[in-house]
């Protein structure tokens, strides 16, 4: 049980540990609230959770499907595509302290989970055959897998938010509209990588 729970929080933490799109946009709002980690996770959690349990009923092998895949990468690269346009263009306005993005950082969880095409295929693959190992040795286990994973989720990304939102101040105008540059060209790289990935697939 305990190796199973250990296994559970290591792939877990490589899973939110990694650059992605909610990471990037985690950093973004972490400019506004040192809550944003706190709201992107329960924002995430409103596409995961259900997610995990159509996954228990055994949903996997839809999003398996590669004509799925390819809708999902298209569809996800391009909304994150004009995510980052919209970030970029609003780059000067959110680092002198004015607006905000146009959407609230629990939107942005479940934005960046549900335009993700390749978070969703790690449920079906990965993260269900992680999900099936840990039910073998916890078969009631359900809600203890999803809370643990959840709190994974929940732990990093208040400690990253709570860390950008301390120390931003110290930055230059100038250097925080660079950063936000940046943060735009990474989501403009994962929209592109996600379209490219989905045709790849059907190549």
């Amino acid at each position: 049980m305990l190796t199973a729970l250990g296994t559970v929080v290591i792939t877990s933490l490589s899973g939110v540990m990694a650059p992605g799109p909610m990471f990037t946009m985690t950093l973004v709002k972490s400019y506004k609230s040192p809550w944003a980690g706190v709201q992107v996770s329960l924002g995430h959690a409103v596409i995961e959770v259900p997610l995990i349990l159509l996954i228990y009923f055994g949903a996997a092998q839809f999003f398996e499907n590669t004509v799925v895949q390819l809708v999902l990468s298209v569809l996800g690269g391009g909304m994150i595509i004009w995510l980052s346009i919209g970030l970029f263009r609003a780059r000067r306005e959110v680092t002198r302290g004015g607006k905000d993005t146009p959407y609230s950082a629990f939107v942005t969880g479940i934005l960046m989970s549900g335009l993700n095409p390749f978070f969703l295929v790690w449920w079906a693959t990965v993260g269900s055959l992680l999900l099936m190992t840990f039910l073998e040795s916890s078969p009631q286990g359900l809600i203890l897998f999803i809370m643990v994973h959840w709190l994974c989720d929940l732990v990093w990304l208040s400690l990253l938010s709570f860390t950008v939102y301390k120390t931003h101040l110290f930055l230059s105008q100038r250097l925080q509209e660079w950063i936000f540059i940046v943060l735009s060209i990474a989501l403009l790289y994962f929209g592109g990588q996600f379209i490219v990935k989905g045709i790849l697939l059907v190549i």
